[in-house]
């Protein structure tokens, strides 16, 4: 762990050590432990759960979900972008050959 350096980040009312490469990957580790915990008052808020740990399984589930729905996403982005090119070489090739 030579370059590395360490941080704490609150998520829940707990404090974790981590450890971190650079400024940037400490920046997006602090930023994403304040949405859990955004995420984590807004659910106390919106809902009877007196557990924690269900609490973190819903934050745990939206985040993966919304993980999930961007990369289903982007491959259909991909495929149309694909599909586009196709039609463009297919036109290029008829009209030069």
């Amino acid at each position: 762990m030579a370059n590395k350096f360490k941080i704490k980040v609150v998520i829940g009312g707990r404090t974790y050590p981590l450890h971190v490469n650079n400024a940037i990957e400490e920046e997006g580790t602090r930023k994403a432990a304040d949405k859990i915990n955004a995420l984590i008052a807004r659910f106390e808020q919106d809902y009877a759960v007196s557990d924690k740990q269900d609490v973190l399984a819903m934050c745990a589930l939206q985040f993966a979900s919304k993980l999930e729905i961007n990369a289903v996403k982007e491959n259909e982005d991909l495929n149309k972008a694909k599909n586009k090119l196709d039609q463009l070489h297919e036109l290029l090739d008829a009209n030069l050959g």
